[in-house]
């Protein structure tokens, strides 16, 4: 059964997303304040609405309170941010994911929790990738394994800090490089690496694991 899914943005990448994802049996609705930009969607089969992406009736309108996930793709990291925190503070939408330009706002968006793809090409591939593995962290997938970034949460077990041996043990799971939250340091670990609460991940973990390893991500 298809998911029901906002696409806030109808340019190039907005429009390709948003038919990939209808083409994929998703009830999509596609948010922009130009009529004219739902020409680029061809022969899409969904929803569009013309308004202001982060207007809250808007967003009610294109189904924001029922939906699962919820894709900011204009073309201004402002509007995208906004669209990002009111879809997910206000509305508890489940999966909000958010187009940035600006390189420079990567930490700040870590740091927000945010998830977001960031570049220039295969935007729109990235997004639907991420999309359809359900949660936030996918990054690539390979296999039977994903590649997965995320900020490392040990607050929900009381731990300060755990080693890179003890977090793979028994999770099919292999740390592949690790930031410190302040961004001072990063580095390809060993077993006996040292990783601490809010430090950025990159791992590779087995399709079937990540719903369990999820507790270990923030």
């Amino acid at each position: 059964m298809g998911r029901n899914i906002i696409v806030v943005g109808c340019g190039r990448v907005g429009s390709q997303l948003a038919s990939m994802l209808s083409e994929n049996g998703n009830n999509v609705c596609v948010v922009d304040q130009k009529a004219s930009s739902f020409d680029n969607l061809g022969s899409f089969n969904g929803a569009t609405i013309e308004g202001v992406g982060f207007d809250e009736d808007i967003l009610v309108r294109a189904g924001v309170e029922t939906a699962d996930c919820v894709a900011a793709v204009t073309q201004r990291d402002n509007t995208n941010l906004m669209v990002a925190e009111v879809c997910s503070r206000i509305f508890g939408v489940p999966h909000v994911i958010t187009r940035l330009y600006n390189p420079g706002h990567e930490r700040t968006y870590e740091q927000l929790g945010l998830d977001y793809v960031c570049g220039t090409s295969l935007v729109a591939e990235e997004m639907f990738a991420k999309i359809s593995s359900g949660h936030g962290a996918h990054i690539d997938s390979f296999g039977d394994f994903e590649l997965l970034r995320f900020s490392l949460n040990l607050k929900e077990r009381n731990l300060r800090q755990i080693r890179v041996s003890q977090l793979e043990k028994g999770h099919e799971i292999r740390i592949v490089a690790f930031e410190r939250s302040d961004g001072r340091m990063s580095s390809i670990p060993t077993g006996e690496s040292i990783l601490y609460h809010g430090d950025s991940v990159l791992a590779c973990v087995r399709h079937s694991r990540v719903a369990s390893f999820s507790k270990w991500m923030q």
